[in-house]
């Protein structure tokens, strides 16, 4: 996400950095260079003008030009400048009034609709404790009211039986008194789509919420398409009373061109971004932790609230009762890798982490990637109970044993016991530095700024003061990442 327009900007970034003073033609200069940045990740001409003009207006005033450290506060211009475009404050969804309350989901055909409705649906039955119903009033394209269906049991929702010629407008009456006669706190209307914006689209998407009157209209559009996504958003907002936009495939999307126009372009909050193809791939959108990311600054309160979300509760217990007594074995390690794989593995805990581009380009120049993981894993499991509790007794014979048993080499069983061993030393220097309490102060205490997590929950792949002790000194290359 976003990260050929995060490596331009830092690029031009890691120029002003440093410099004791900052001329007003090298400023200008580097907003031409962020100008072209910004037209290259396709952002709409309209969009880059405005936002060049704003940040420059700011970064040639005595703030910058008299500042101690003007490099730094021209990338701090350039982020708020960023979190205006993208819409200053996370939108949320108006979700909490009498029930049902009604969304309606309305885009093209191809866009990832009808999975971003079940993933919609998932995400509020888990995270919000919503009682949710699903309803397909796509009549045209064959077996979509079925497709509905299938996601809703993977995904635990319920779905409105299907009745074959039911036509939009009856389906979407029938679901609302279905939800309101049985309890449903949300209803979502899957609406049908198109190859393009056509008269008879527009006109069903009429009907259908002059027949429900929802409380949101959300568009779902490809992020992949980058400016023609914002035009057909635009084309939406003229006929369909819109609240807010869902763009799916932000992970495949290394521009973020669509992103960034959108907000301004339409008028509509981003509200969420979809991120894989998994049900539980659905994220709310941060226009603040947006921004982090693109300048490379990490998303440190995403990274916590994730790994929070993947938290086995007694695993974690167990795991702080021994880092008190400064204990720490390979079952512990193996304990960490696998709550790193739940938290979508090593590309997903990199993007999250500042400086994400350097600490991508080092993991994918080192081959460090998730069948690392896999494999280190498979070495601790190649073990005894014995050599996973006290590793100190792994002689030449034992890790000739243990690579067969794992399909890896004597250098890699070496490589991962190095890396035991440094984190190990850690943890002992964390106890003697006040323990997870010393932690805590990191994170800067409440759960709104990123409290910390109760140990064991975070992986041994974050850097010093982001909760983890430093990637493993042990992965290949000897690669650390930076702040």
């Amino acid at each position: 996400m976003f990260e050929s327009l995060s490596d331009r900007l830092n690029a031009v970034f890691d120029k002003l950095r440093g410099r004791g003073a900052l001329s007003e033609l090298e400023v200008r200069a580097a907003m031409r260079e962020v100008r072209i940045a910004l037209l290259e990740a396709d952002v709409a001409l309209p969009v880059v003008r405005s936002f060049i003009d704003r940040a420059t207006e700011r970064a040639v005033g005595a703030e910058v030009l008299k500042s101690v450290t003007p490099g730094q506060q021209v990338v701090k211009i350039v982020h708020d400048t960023l979190v205006e475009t993208l819409g200053a404050e996370a939108a949320d969804l108006a979700v909490d009034v009498p029930p049902p309350a009604i969304v309606m989901m309305v885009g093209l055909q191809g866009s990832g609709k009808t999975t971003t409705t079940a993933k919609l649906a998932k995400h509020l039955a888990e995270k919000r404790r919503k009682k949710v119903l699903m309803a397909s009033l796509d009549v045209n394209r064959p077996a979509a009211q079925q497709q509905l269906a299938i996601l809703g049991e993977q995904a635990k929702v319920a779905t409105l039986p299907i009745i074959p010629g039911q036509q939009p407008t009856d389906i979407a009456r029938r679901a609302r008194e279905a939800a309101r006669l049985q309890g449903f706190d949300v209803l979502l209307l899957d609406t049908a789509g198109r190859l393009h914006v056509d008269e008879q689209l527009m006109a069903e998407m009429e009907a259908v919420a002059a027949a429900t009157a929802p409380h949101e209209v959300l568009l779902v559009v490809d992020a992949l398409t980058g400016q023609d996504a914002v035009n057909v958003a635009a084309s939406f907002t003229g006929r369909v009373p819109l609240t807010g936009v869902i763009l799916t495939r932000m992970d495949g999307d290394a521009r973020g061109g669509a992103a960034l126009s959108m907000r301004e372009v339409t008028g509509k909050p981003i509200k969420f971004v979809g991120t894989g193809e998994k049900l539980d791939a659905l994220e709310p959108f941060h226009p603040e932790r947006a921004a982090g990311r693109i300048l490379g600054m990490g998303d440190v309160v995403s990274l916590v609230e994730r790994a929070a979300e993947t938290l086995d509760a007694a695993e974690a217990e167990r795991m702080a009762a021994k880092l008190a007594k400064g204990g720490f074995d390979m079952t512990d390690l193996l304990a960490q890798f696998r709550q790193m794989k739940r938290m979508g593995g090593l590309g997903v805990l990199a993007s999250l982490l500042p400086g994400l581009g350097k600490a991508q380009a080092a993991m994918k120049q080192a081959g460090v990637d998730d069948r690392t993981i896999g494999r280190m894993e498979a070495i601790i499991l190649s073990m005894t109970p014995k050599e996973r509790a006290r590793p100190e007794i792994l002689n030449a014979r034992r890790k000739i044993r243990i690579a067969k048993g794992s399909g890896t080499t004597v250098q890699e069983v070496n490589r991962l016991l190095k890396m035991h061993a440094d984190m190990a030393t850690a943890m002992k220097r964390l106890k003697k530095m006040g323990g997870m309490k010393a932690l805590a102060g990191l994170f800067g205490g409440g759960a709104e700024a990123g409290a910390a997590p109760p140990p064991g929950l975070l992986p041994p792949g974050l850097p010093p003061g982001l909760g983890g002790p430093g990637l493993p000194p042990g992965l290949p290359g000897n690669i650390r990442f930076k702040r």
